[in-house]
């Protein structure tokens, strides 16, 4: 199993966050994992991640700065994020609002912004990575019919993340994005759980929780650590 690690999940009390959070758990690492507002969801996190739960909101530099302060307080180091935090919009451009437009931004945009301001230190001190999430088909810059305003804003955060693994990679910090298509779980919005929707992944299925996972700890392990700047789909070819 290696060399134990740190690891700092978001967006982790429930969905592909959780699920990445366990897998970490599961190989021996100590995972750090934050809710927003839950009591109930605290509670549930306790008994799976003991110690290593924090309260926070990602979209408050003065929440990351007390988060970071925390963990390396508990464990010495941080070795990887993985930020799996972004609200979702779903309906044609035309009826999103500017309001709704700007909570896309902040959720998927700025709350990463402040998440490598906060934790860039700590990842250059362990030459750790920082891996965030977007959605399938991002690189071919497409029309949205119904997420327009989600996919702009995650289309924001692969420039981003890959400016921040030019900037890093001196530092021996890796900075990566995955994509993930349809994959249904407990708390997935009820539009990409149509079979309709499904018919048009080339692989014939939508992806397994455990094969988003499968990637996520790969893209966070020494097999990829030369991997850097890439925004991975994990989708089964939709969106090619």
């Amino acid at each position: 199993m290696g060399e134990q690690r740190v690891r700092l999940v978001t967006g982790s009390a429930r969905g592909l966050g959780l699920a990445a959070a366990t897998r970490f758990a599961e190989r021996g690492d100590s995972v750090h994992v934050v809710y927003r507002s839950s009591v109930d969801a605290r509670a549930k996190l306790e008994e799976r991640f003991p110690g290593r739960v924090h309260r926070a909101d990602l979209e408050r530099e003065d929440d990351w700065r007390a988060l970071v302060e925390a963990v390396l307080a508990r464990d010495g180091r941080i070795d990887a994020l993985v930020h799996a935090v972004g609200e979702y919009e779903y309906g044609p451009a035309s009826q999103s609002t500017p309001a709704e437009l700007r909570r896309m931004l902040a959720s998927n945009v700025e709350s990463a912004f402040l998440a490598m301001a906060a934790l860039r230190p700590a990842l250059r001190a362990s030459r750790g990575s920082a891996l965030f999430f977007g959605c399938a088909g991002l690189e071919g810059l497409r029309a949205r019919k119904s997420t327009a305003a989600y996919a702009a804003a995650k289309s924001a955060l692969v420039v981003l993340a890959r400016s921040w693994a030019v900037e890093e990679a001196p530092f021996g910090v890796r900075v990566n994005v995955l994509s993930p298509g349809f994959a249904p779980h407990e708390h997935a919005s009820a539009d990409t759980l149509d079979a309709g929707e499904w018919a048009a992944i080339p692989l014939g299925r939508p992806a397994r929780v455990d094969e988003v996972s499968d990637a996520v700890e790969w893209l966070c392990s020494d097999a990829a650590s030369y991997v850097t700047g890439v925004n991975l789909d994990v989708a089964g070819g939709w969106m090619c």
